[in-house]
């Protein structure tokens, strides 16, 4: 018995140290766990975002537009709708009490993390009642916004993490403060975040003035706010108004009169929707401000914005539109689209050539019909106005526009075509100076030939366009595409004397806390020189033919105040586009009319009307500004002496013919009249006499030496008078004769 009973306490004693050394082992083990869980937690919550900035809780803020008056409002660009506020003061107090006693009913007694309101939601769900979660609003706050980017995560990191930043925050402000940041940032359906955004959108009041019904309705919506959305689930958002009624009248914080009141109010009667924003948040001009929002947007652009930054930034922008000109632009293109066809439309940009500042761009008939910009996107064949580069290029070149070239038609091509002028007029021997103000197919594509393709691309470049080139000698009757912008920007490098300052359309950038992000002034491009002022004047006195030679495509079609002007017309392969480029020295302006979808047009129609039309409109009132004096370029090339000696006699020939033709309609004339169809040409005159011509009256006409030599009838020449025969003279009488010296006697007779 005492072996046995030794034994048992043996097997006793043994299992006590057994149990000892395992509890130990548990214990070292659990420790060893806790210590882990705790390190991993560290881990976790070693790179918590910064909660010292209330603009955390405030990360989406709209971005507002400017035209360059700085007070037209072109647009808002935002993801949501927010209206932040900044005191709770401004939020109805039944607002206040709802979100508490609804989403976190011990917000007041935490630190953040509800550890009964866990352990109840636990119990509940394991219970199989409906699902309840335990999330604070402090929780939610901080899901929402500084752990926005891991807001769709479940695990059980993302909960830790969440839960420290919400202890953490409950150390750093007050609840009221975190409440008001709750209602700030908080999703209301439809677009709104934020209380005050909800109140105006649905009731269109101020969270403020919002009634027990109204603050009810929109403290139920977070739940689920797609579902919610009252205009979306009237009947659903109802119920949930009636079950936050319930759970304020619950918790004390209104009276069952208050209660019954606001529930018996239908929901669809207190509603009051507010206008819906304009599409894609464009208040005005949307042609020139989705052009701004483009480039704010693109990959790379000089501004330093996202997409994000743009519709989340709370950025300022400013821009270089001048509303008043844009009006004018406006006005001018509806009064050309009126004068046309249904299908066809205009375009129009004008550019401060001092600047390169963008004071106006329409780009087609109807922005929300057809979004694609014609004056900013893909580029439309320039026809004839890209000479203008073929003209810089010559005169670079040491090319004279006096110069002659041969102009006539047709032109056989390489691949066998004929190259003809407009019309199949034959233009004959003339000058580059005249072959531009006609607009000569012919003469300008030989002229491209001796600069070559090559150099007139890289001097299209220069001056501001950005579009490739095929370089072929085609390329100088317009057969490629360039933009409007570029066409005017190009051009206003010719009127500031060959100056290039590439388009601004964004003048500032302010960031939400007032720092200048961008200013064109500073960040900007640089005006680079392109060309020499001698080279920029040549090209402009030779582009004012174009409106001031009789022969001009564009004469006389010039501003109403008689503003100086130059620029080239074009036309389109089969008529589809029609351009006018030009520019005053204060203004460059690009009109441009077609059929967007290629259809070609009538022939007949120009671009000039609209041009004239809106730099009317735009100088009206202004002082006339002349273009600067320039002394020429050196006219070195040989090309110049070459053209001389080759035409010098047929260009003659050809003068003198146009001179006989001119003057012989003057045979016949009276003198006057004569001199007033001659008027600006060397004339000279000779008379004589005419039986059959009346006096005063051209009989003849000859060219001599360039000079027109007319013959005026001095009428019928004079008959000479038989003249009256001199009367007889009266003789003198015979003087007596001398005496006989010797006489004979007298004789007797008797």
């Amino acid at each position: 018995m005492k072996i046995r009973r030794k034994q048992r306490e043996t097997r006793t004693h043994a299992a006590k140290w057994l149990l000892l050394v395992a509890a130990a082992a548990f214990c070292f083990v659990a420790y060893q766990g806790i210590q882990g869980v705790l390190h991993v937690i560290d881990d976790w919550t070693s790179d918590l975002p910064s909660l010292s900035s209330t603009d955390a809780f405030n990360y989406a803020q709209e971005s507002t537009m400017y035209a360059g008056d700085q007070s037209t409002l072109l647009a808002e660009f935002q993801l949501e709708k927010r209206d932040p506020l900044t005191s709770a003061e401004q939020v109805s107090p039944y607002v206040l009490k709802g979100t508490v006693d609804t989403e976190d009913v011990r917000f007041y007694e935490h630190t953040g993390v509800d550890l009964p309101g866990i352990a109840r939601a636990v119990l509940v769900n394991l219970g199989g009642g409906a699902l309840e979660g335990a999330s604070t609003i402090t929780q939610q706050l901080v899901r929402n916004t500084v752990l926005s980017e891991e807001a769709n995560d479940i695990s059980f990191e993302r909960k830790i993490r969440e839960a420290q930043l919400a202890v953490d925050m409950e150390k750093m402000y007050s609840k009221d403060e975190i409440l008001l940041m709750y209602l700030n940032t908080i999703n209301y359906g439809d677009g709104c975040y934020g209380i005050e955004a909800a109140a105006q959108n649905y009731f269109q009041v101020s969270a403020l003035d919002l009634t027990l019904s109204q603050a009810a309705a929109l403290v139920g919506i977070p739940q689920s706010p797609t579902y919610l959305n009252p205009k979306e689930n009237l009947e659903a958002c109802q119920e949930r108004r009636n079950v936050v009624l319930d759970r304020m009248l619950t918790a004390g914080d209104i009276a069952q009169e208050e209660h019954d009141a606001a529930q018996a109010v239908p929901l669809e009667e207190d509603l009051k929707l507010a206008p819906n924003a304009p599409a894609q948040g464009i208040y005005a001009y949307p042609y020139f401000t989705s052009y701004v929002r483009d480039l704010l947007t693109a990959e790379d652009n000089p501004y330093g914005l996202s997409y994000a930054d743009l519709f989340e930034g709370g950025y300022t922008i400013y821009t270089s539109l001048d509303p008043a000109l844009q009006e004018k632009a406006e006005a001018a293109c509806e009064a050309q689209n009126d004068r046309m066809a249904d299908e066809l439309e205009s375009s129009l940009v004008a550019i401060e050539p001092s600047t390169g500042y963008v004071k106006a761009l329409v780009g087609g008939k109807d922005y929300f019909t057809d979004q694609f910009n014609i004056a900013t996107q893909g580029g439309r064949p320039t026809g004839s106005s890209f000479k203008a580069f073929t003209l810089a290029t010559a005169i670079e070149q040491g090319i004279n526009p006096n110069t002659l070239i041969d102009c006539t038609n047709p032109l056989k091509l390489s691949n066998g075509d004929d190259l003809w002028n407009f019309g199949r007029i034959n233009y004959g021997i003339r000058s580059i100076q005249r072959a531009t103000a006609v607009s000569s197919n012919t003469g300008y594509f030989r002229l491209m030939e001796k600069v070559t393709p090559a150099a007139t691309i890289d001097m299209a470049h220069r001056l501001g366009v950005t579009a490739d080139f095929n370089p072929y000698p085609i390329i100088t009757l317009g057969t490629d595409n360039t933009t409007p912008l570029d066409m005017a920007s190009a051009y206003a490098t010719f009127a500031s004397g060959g100056v290039r300052h590439d388009p601004v359309a964004i003048t500032k950038i302010i960031s939400k806390d007032g720092t200048v992000v961008y200013d064109a002034a500073t960040d900007g491009n640089e005006p680079t020189r392109v060309i020499s002022e001698e080279v920029a004047g040549a090209v402009t006195k030779t582009l004012r033919t174009v409106f001031e030679s009789s022969e001009g495509t564009a004469y006389g079609q010039g501003p109403s105040n008689g503003q100086p002007v130059a620029g080239k017309t074009g036309t389109g392969q089969q008529f589809t586009d029609h351009w006018l480029v030009g520019y005053a020295p204060q203004l460059s302006c690009a009109a441009w009319i077609g059929d967007r979808n290629y259809e070609s047009t009538d022939e007949d129609l120009k671009a000039n009307d609209l041009w004239q039309d809106f730099m009317s409109r735009a100088l009206e009132g202004t002082e006339v500004a002349p273009f600067p004096e320039t002394k020429d370029p050196e006219y070195k090339n040989a090309f110049n002496t070459e053209q001389k000696e080759r035409y010098a006699k047929e260009t003659q020939e050809e003068k003198d013919k146009e001179l006989a033709a001119k003057a012989a309609a003057a045979v016949g004339l009276s003198l006057s009249d004569a001199a007033s169809l001659l008027n600006g040409y060397d004339v000279s005159y000779t008379e004589e006499y005419s039986n059959s011509v009346a006096a005063g009256t051209v009989i003849s006409q000859s060219v001599q030496n360039g000079k027109i030599v007319l013959v005026v009838s001095k009428g019928p020449k004079p008959v000479d008078p038989t003249p009256t025969p001199d009367p007889t003279p009266t003789p003198d009488p015979e003087p007596p004769p001398d005496p006989d010296p010797n006489p004979d006697p007298p004789s007797d007779g008797t």
